[in-house]
């Protein structure tokens, strides 16, 4: 038995040591609270996971289309807010509302996302404001 015990706990180690670890930064650390954006595009992607819910819009450009990420807050974070997992599906318009990266690249944390569908606003549980 105690054999048994020693070898389920060696297992559950070896396990836990092969997850991937996500390093969790601040707002101030990644977003532009100065730098807002809003944006209309077409959901190509949604990644329901913690630590962050993260979603992915075409947005028409100029000349062509470019494809935004946008972080939101936690997945309990949004339930708190009114959403759930089916409230945003891919080929869904939305207008999102954010700050922008501070590395310059195509993302943002997204404060409050809005339908078209049905015009329904849903706030994101951003952390912009909150300290680390």
């Amino acid at each position: 038995m105690r054999r048994t015990l020693q070898l389920l706990l060696a297992g559950a180690g070896l396990m836990l040591a092969t997850v991937p670890m996500v390093a969790h930064h601040s707002f101030s650390a990644e977003f532009d609270a100065n730098s807002p954006i809003n944006v209309t595009g077409v959901v190509t992607k949604v990644e329901w996971m913690n630590p962050h819910v993260w979603f992915y819009v075409d947005v028409k450009d100029t000349s062509a289309s470019v494809n935004w990420g946008m972080e939101m807050g936690s997945p309990n974070g949004l339930l708190r807010n009114g959403w759930t997992r089916n409230s945003m599906k891919v080929g869904d318009t939305v207008t999102v509302e954010g700050s922008r990266a501070r590395d310059g690249s195509k993302n943002a944390n997204a404060r409050a996302v809005t339908l078209a569908s049905t015009g329904k606003r849903l706030f994101a549980a951003s952390s912009q404001g909150q300290t680390p």
